[in-house]
């Protein structure tokens, strides 16, 4: 098989090749192709969890934008200021309570790090679409990110398994040092 020679460039690859940051992975030894693929593949988990967990975090303002519309605006307009106004406050995803709004016309929003603020239903919409835009946006860096560093581990990957196959995983330590 012809040698591989395509560069993977890694971001937090420290200084060692060209100045762009490429390293051309067909000059590593396999112990280090094997650290590099160790490290890129953690780095990967990291990175997948991040992104699980913004996703969770989007959900959770999209929720919170439909509790406004279902339980405050879509009962105001159904109620048009006669009584009735019971709702079921959610403790968990599965227990919710008995309560009464006190006013149809505003919320408490939770805008972060234990803060809450009063805003109208529609301001409090609003920041949350914000959120939930602001999110989209991340996740859609952070998915960028992930496809090239798993385009990364694959060349990684490749080159490791053309080295083990060719024998350089049993020669390589015994170079450099006379047999005498």
């Amino acid at each position: 098989m012809p040698p591989q020679n395509t560069p993977a460039s890694s971001s937090s690859s420290p200084g060692g090749g060209s100045s762009s940051g490429a390293v051309d992975v067909t000059t590593l030894s396999v112990p280090q192709l094997r650290s590099l693929q160790s490290r890129l593949s953690s780095e990967l988990e990291h990175l997948t969890n991040s992104h699980a967990k913004l996703r969770a975090a989007q959900s959770k303002f999209r929720d919170c934008v439909r509790s406004i519309n279902d339980g405050v605006i879509a009962e105001k307009r159904k109620k048009e200021g006669g009584g009735g106004d019971d709702i079921l406050v959610p403790l968990t995803t599965s227990l919710y309570v008995k309560g009464k709004l006190a006013d149809r016309e505003k919320v408490i929003v939770d805008v972060g790090t234990g803060f809450y603020v009063e805003k109208t239903a529609a301001k409090a919409i609003e920041f949350y679409n914000g959120k939930v835009k602001d999110l989209d946006t991340n996740l859609q860096d952070l998915e960028k990110i992930v496809q090239g560093k798993s385009a990364n581990l694959r060349v990684i990957e490749d080159v490791l398994r053309q080295k083990v196959l060719s024998g350089e995983a049993v020669t390589t330590p015994a170079t450099g040092a006379g047999a005498g």
